[in-house]
């Protein structure tokens, strides 16, 4: 239970606390160093599995504590970005709250659909059949470059191009959400 992979899991958990701290941080570069933690936070999420692999110390702790802290490191973060822009939206960016909270609401959804539909496929003994694809994978990486630069923020193509990526990622949340329905209602025939 207690390896490097796992370890870094647990960093990651560590961190989400650190990383609300300094979102609400009233400095002028605190939202550089909340999107600092965050981009550290979403590089353990890249290492943490690879290196259980590559090492072969997968433990069942990790399977578990893994996609957790992953969610809610993202499901904050988006929180918090739904929060700022529709404070802000008023001030500076007119009608950004609704491109923030739509993708949010929408890559939420699918994680605690996508949850769900693992548990119960774990519960049925077909857990594999609803393993990450590639689709998630681009999806992760895409989302996670997205609300880093919405955290930062550092200037209006930083935010613009970043609310284009969450579109894309939004896309891909719901593509990715289809594939694994598809293969949980296939189950549910059998």
């Amino acid at each position: 239970m207690c390896t490097f992979p796992n370890i870094l899991t647990f960093i990651r958990v560590l961190l989400i606390p650190v990383f609300v701290g300094l979102f609400y941080w009233p400095t002028p570069r605190s939202n550089m160093l909340a999107a600092f933690v965050f981009i550290l936070a979403a590089l353990t999420d890249l290492l943490d599995g690879y290196l259980a692999r590559r090492l072969q110390q997968t433990t069942k702790f990790g399977a578990f504590l893994d996609p957790v802290a992953d969610k809610i490191m993202v499901c904050t973060a988006l929180v918090l970005i739904v929060e700022y822009y529709s404070v802000k939206s008023s001030q500076f960016f007119q009608g950004v709250n609704l491109l923030v909270s739509i993708p949010a609401i929408v890559i939420i959804s699918r994680e605690i659909v996508v949850s769900a539909l693992r548990e119960w496929m774990a519960e049925i003994g077909k857990r594999s059949q609803v393993a990450v694809n590639w689709v998630g994978k681009w999806k992760t990486t895409i989302q996670m470059v997205a609300i880093a630069g919405l955290i930062w923020r550092h200037n209006d193509p930083m935010i613009y191009g970043s609310l284009a990526l969450l579109s894309v990622a939004t896309v891909l949340t719901i593509w990715s959400m289809v594939m694994y329905l598809r293969v949980g209602i296939s189950s549910m025939r059998e």
